[in-house]
């Protein structure tokens, strides 16, 4: 308690210094998609507005996280798992091995899909060979366990990439695969297992199997988890684990290869569920006593990229770069905007930074679109680096992260 004190004291009072913002987990610090308030780069390339470029080992495809004067990201490299400490000049503080590597299946993957998380007071790191570790911010290891060795080796048919999410007490994985899914709840302090419950639905083959993060509700202290995949939404008491309520099926007709990668946003008691490969935006009222669907929306979303959601109004971008704002309560369309066409994809989800919308794609070139209107602001490129990892926004500068690089953006 004493040491949760002080890291709230700290953040009332790191006004005065250097940094002031911090970066969580990969959604930002509402996990929503939304930035900090402040102003931050519209324009940039290869040569203008970048303040430092770092090279990183191997390959990665994690988001950073930023704890004060902290950048931490996950890499692979010599067949080990690494976590890099970086200061906010892009110098490296430390580095530190957990367990063997796991190589990624698919181009657009790695072995550190999953993104590390903070509180503030340690750092935690799930990566595709199971590892889950606990590290201080000195690179020290508090304590490391392996999902797989100790309940059952991994059988999705790509690459790992649910990242942990944190509880009052706990450190919470969902794993969710064709044959023994579940929720698991590690102790943060200890590493030990406080609760483990069972999430074996009735999706078939390759649907059952989910690579999307869940939410951590707080409804007045009392903290619960929202869980998407396996064709159903289901909601969960985060101190045991019991199942609070389940909606579904996402998947009506049966299809065996509808698998899910983006993760639900939530707003105004309204949890937005992104399914089918991005074919339908599931909207569904978690605020009534036995939660239901309220609306389902067609053609607006993409198989990878978690929409925005805050105040009311919700954004997603398709897999090809049609970009639509929707009231979350309705789901009517406030506008519309088609971006320029391109080989690739989007990967990267979707940030909201003040007035604008940062949209990567990944060839490495982010768009930035007008929130209010959809007006295109502007379109800047990296060299065309190959980039999935969502970008990070903090004390007016951008971290770009491409599988081989990070890039801070702004000075």
């Amino acid at each position: 308690m004493k040491r949760t004190l002080i890291a709230l004291l700290v953040l009332t009072t790191i006004a005065g210094s250097s940094f002031a913002e911090n970066w969580t987990n990969w959604r930002g610090p509402d996990f929503n998609g939304v930035a900090p308030k402040g102003d931050f780069p519209t324009t940039w390339n290869v040569d203008q507005n970048i303040s430092w470029k770092l090279e990183l080992p191997g390959i990665g495809s994690s988001t950073p996280a930023i704890w004060e004067d902290n950048i931490v990201v996950t890499a692979n490299d010599g067949g080990f798992n690494l976590l890099i400490c970086l200061d906010r000049a892009g110098k490296e503080k430390w580095r530190t091995q957990i367990g063997s590597s796991r190589d990624g299946k698919h181009r657009k993957a790695s072995g550190s899909n999953p993104s590390p998380i903070t509180d503030g007071e340690a750092i935690y790191v799930y990566y595709k060979s199971g590892d889950l570790a606990c590290l201080d911010f000195t690179g020290k290891v508090k304590w490391i366990s392996n999902v797989q060795e100790d309940h059952g080796e991994d059988t999705l048919w790509w690459d790992l990439g649910t990242s942990p999410v944190l509880t009052k007490d706990s450190v919470v994985i969902a794993v969710m695969q064709t044959g023994p899914s579940f929720l698991l709840a590690i102790d943060k302090e200890t590493g030990k297992q406080n609760w483990k419950t069972e999430r074996n639905l009735d999706a078939p083959l390759e649907a059952a199997q989910s690579y999307s993060t869940p939410i951590v509700m707080n409804d007045n202290g009392k903290e619960s988890l929202i869980v998407l995949g396996a064709d159903y939404v289901t909601g969960h008491d985060a101190s045991s684990g019991k199942e609070l309520w389940r909606v579904g099926t996402l998947n009506p007709n049966g299809e065996k290869y509808w698998r899910s990668i983006a993760s639900p946003v939530l707003s105004d008691g309204i949890l937005l569920a992104p399914y089918a490969r991005g074919r339908t935006l599931t909207a569904i009222n978690i605020s009534q006593e036995k939660p239901g669907v309220a609306y389902t929306i067609e053609g607006i979303c993409a198989d990878v990229p978690t929409p925005i959601a805050i105040n009311g109004a919700a954004v997603c971008v398709t897999d090809r770069g049609l970009v639509t704002k929707i009231n979350v309560k309705t789901g009517e369309q406030i506008w519309q905007t088609e971006l320029e066409k391109a080989r690739l994809s989007y990967s990267a989800s979707p940030i909201l930074a003040g007035k604008n919308i940062y949209l990567t794609r990944e060839d490495g070139a982010t768009f930035v679109v007008n929130a209010e209107n959809g007006d295109v602001v502007a379109k800047n490129t990296l060299a065309e680096e190959f980039t999935v990892s969502t970008p990070v926004f903090a004390d007016g500068q951008i971290l770009v992260r491409t599988m081989q690089a990070l890039y801070c953006i702004g000075k």
